[in-house]
């Protein structure tokens, strides 16, 4: 077992017989403070903090070789808090691999990884904050392959989101699928094994945010509420054989409402287990003047019998109940207070989690608010939602043909008629998700039939509301991917990309948008920022001759972001604006047709592509507003093939902002905002106060992870690391701050609940 593999015998043993001696040195962002018997204090100075780690001079021929490594640390932080540290692994021949090492203060970490060559030097950053901590351990060992292969597996085994039985033959067959060609099966193995240690692991637990956060969030939300008690909730809930225990504990979740202006319209589809039955009658003859309930005498499924219990409701507001589920106890309270508070609201939901046969609370759903993308990728609102009864009325109800998603089909009917004004989100756990064998809760895989349903709900939304439009199934159960209509002619694309010399990425990134891009209507516009090496002034030549589509554009003054692309875009012929750095590498031949459908939209604003690191772990999937006091790019250092939160990293979205690195826009749209801002946001942070500019102007601004793009980042550029910089980023960050406050603080893509440190969804 790897538990016996990494006890503390074993361990020393390992130690001694294994063990490359190391200098650490460090190197950026880290102050000691002294060293006690325990190990050497740290005062971070930074978001980056590094340490450089070498092998001592003496020992193995003065460098790390080809094998398994383990690296093995202990931190002590000084408020006991997780965090998420880094090994960067740098070669001789240049290259470059990144193993995050998510740790928590006072814990051993045991992190194996591979060198397949000389190495350097390996750099290990310990946080993205500053702190102060105290390292206890650092320790590397070279693990004989027998053992690393034991660890890999195990862990693997134990923490994989994907794997279930955990036996052989299933890691074998996940390693067939992910990886072909000629990766070594133990390669596949540890690249599942780097996953287990993706940044989703560092967060806070569910646990400790009940017992310090939750009740005080809803005591605060409590005593701001404004009740007079006279909207009314029609509880409309079906059942079908329900277990009488659960049926129970559902029905005095509604009982305990600290809100009593409410009704329970029950309707029973014909169930033949008695018990229920039983529960059912002796809850209306305990509460008659509450509760209404009809029996049907043929089983009609759970549309029908959601309409029969519908249409025993009298109240302003219906809320949806599933059988087994439970509401928390404020649930019709806050909603009430949110109702009169807006008078325009015709539809209320909040957050969720799930809740087990044992009643343990746990995978906690923290929405954003309103986001029509969203919806249409999956149904992310689900439950608790509280609808207007004249609304259900208008739009008949329920729908048959469509039972395994009939809830996502009714929001969408729904919303089809509603502005954003008409809907609110409470950012507050209100309903507890029932989690049995074989639930829907439980493995969205456990019905297959759910997604076909929720297909359907989506294609027949999109035939009323968006002729031309089509969906189909997305990568994860219950979600779907949109395909919106690109007219004929296909409108013009500008692609403009500044550049200063910087061949190689340069050259890179046009032989990959020429060589790869499937959508042929679209122009280069590279804007030269005072080149004078030789060989990217030839490439500029050889492009002008080569593609009647490249245009080189001069800019001979200093760099100035902003400036430069509201130049270019001055010059550029195309009905679409792509703002590209010169860093960037297409993957998929399909961007810039995926890009244009949602850019063409007439609701859209900006689009944001997926873009990735060199060693595929994500760089952008949307950016997060007040991360790190402005913003920090979703999901950032997540493996491409993790899901995301709630699968978001594959879900086309509404987002606040995305990065210039790779956007679309309408020039019409550009322009209305006037561009990006040459006076206060010359280098950094343009890109997001003009996708806020556009949000304020009307528009919803679009991440879409179906464009997938290299993005070598900062290799043009270099650090934010001189005294001039670090004053002019600081000068940026404070206007951004002064001018966006209210939305950095709570981005409504996002939620209140979560980490403003961290881009991983981690609780705040």
């Amino acid at each position: 077992m790897i538990s016996k593999f990494l006890s503390p015998a074993n361990l020393k043993r390992l130690a001694v017989r294994f063990a490359k001696k190391i200098t650490i040195v460090p190197h950026h962002q880290l102050e000691q403070l002294g060293s006690e018997r325990t190990g050497t204090r740290w005062q971070t100075q930074g978001n980056d903090p590094q340490f450089l780690l070498y092998p001592a001079k003496s020992v193995f021929g003065r460098r790390f070789n080809r094998g398994w490594y383990m690296l093995r640390i202990k931190l002590t932080e000084e408020n006991h808090e997780s965090q998420l540290g880094r090994i960067y692994i740098h070669y001789k021949n240049g290259e470059l691999e990144v193993k995050d090492v998510p740790w928590t203060s006072q814990k051993f970490v045991n992190r194996i990884f591979f060198l397949k060559q000389a190495v350097s030097h390996i750099r290990f950053d310990p946080c993205e904050s500053e702190t102060r901590f105290e390292l206890n351990t650092c320790l590397l060992i070279k693990v004989p392959a027998y053992l690393a292969k034991r660890s890999l597996t195990e862990r693997v085994v134990k923490l994989h989101s994907e794997i279930e039985s955990g036996s052989a033959k299933e890691i074998n067959a996940m390693v067939g699928t992910r990886f072909e060609g000629n990766v070594s099966r133990q390669l596949a193995l540890a690249a599942l094994y780097d996953e287990t240690f993706s940044a989703t692991h560092t967060e806070k637990s569910y646990a400790a945010w009940r017992r310090l956060d939750e009740k005080k969030l809803l005591e605060k939300a409590r005593r701001h509420t404004k009740l007079t008690g006279q909207t009314g909730f029609s509880v409309v809930l079906p059942t079908y054989n329900t277990d009488p225990d659960l049926l129970s504990e559902c029905l005095q979740s509604v009982v305990r409402q600290t809100y009593s202006n409410w009704e329970l319209c029950i309707a029973d589809d014909a169930s033949t287990s008695q018990a229920t039955l039983d529960v059912l009658h002796d809850f209306q003859r305990q509460y008659p003047e509450k509760v209404k309930l009809q029996c049907l005498q043929t089983n009609g499924h759970i549309s029908k019998s959601s309409n029969a219990a519908l249409a025993l409701a009298e109240m302003d507001f219906v809320l949806l109940l599933d059988h087994d589920d439970m509401l928390a106890d404020y649930t019709l309270e806050l909603f009430a207070a949110a109702i009169h508070e807006n008078q325009d609201v015709k539809l209320v939901y909040a957050d969720e989690d799930k809740i087990d046969e044992a009643g343990q609370r746990h995978q906690p759903h923290f929405k954003p608010d309103w986001n029509r993308d969203l919806l249409l990728s999956q149904n992310y609102i689900c439950h608790p939602v509280a609808m207007k009864r004249q609304l259900l009325e208008q739009i008949g109800g329920f729908r048959e043909g469509v039972e395994g998603s009939q809830d996502h089909d009714l929001l969408l009917r729904a919303t089809a008629h509603l502005t954003a004004d008409n809907i609110v989100h409470l950012p507050y756990i209100l309903y507890h998700w029932r989690v049995i064998e074989n639930s829907t809760a439980a493995d969205a895989s456990a019905k297959s039939y759910t997604s076909e349903a929720g297909l359907t709900a989506v294609s027949d939304y999109l035939n009323s509301n968006h002729p031309g439009a089509t969906a189909e199934l997305g990568r994860y159960p219950n979600t779907y991917k949109v395909c919106w209509p690109i007219p004929e002619p296909a409108p013009l694309v500008s692609l403009i990309i500044p550049t200063r010399d910087g061949y190689d990425i340069l050259k890179q990134c046009l032989d990959s948008i020429y060589r790869l891009t499937t959508y042929k209507h679209y122009e280069v516009l590279v804007v030269d920022n005072q080149t004078t090496c030789e060989d990217t002034l030839a490439l500029f030549e050889k492009y002008q001759q080569q593609y009647s589509n490249f245009t080189l554009l001069k800019w001979d003054q200093p760099f100035n972001y902003s400036a430069i692309n509201n130049f270019a875009v001055s010059h550029a012929q195309g009905e679409v604006i792509g703002l590209v750095n010169n860093d960037i590498e297409v993957i998929t031949p399909e961007w810039l047709t995926e890009m244009v459908s949602h850019a063409i939209r007439p609701d859209i604003g900006c689009v944001g592509a997926k873009l990735f690191y060199a060693n595929d772990t994500i760089q952008h999937a949307g950016v997060i507003l007040g991360i790190g006091g402005v913003a920090g790019h979703s999901h950032k250092y997540f493996s491409k093939h993790e899901p995301g939160y709630f699968t978001r990293l594959h879900l086309v979205q509404n987002v606040s902002a995305v990065t210039a690195a790779c956007l679309l826009v309408r020039k019409t749209v550009y322009q209305q905002v006037n561009g990006l801002n040459e006076q206060d946001l010359t280098v950094a942070f343009n890109d997001v106060d003009f996708c806020l500019k556009v949000l304020t102007a009307g528009y919803q601004n679009v991440f879409t992870p179906w464009a997938e793009l290299y993005h070598h980042e900062s290799i043009s550029r270099g650090e934010e690391d001189s005294p001039e910089k670090i004053k002019r980023f600081n000068g940026e960050s404070d206007f951004m701050r002064k001018s966006w406050a209210e939305l950095l603080d709570n981005d409504p893509a996002y939620n209140p609940n979560l980490s403003l440190t961290h881009e991983n969804f981690s609780l705040r």
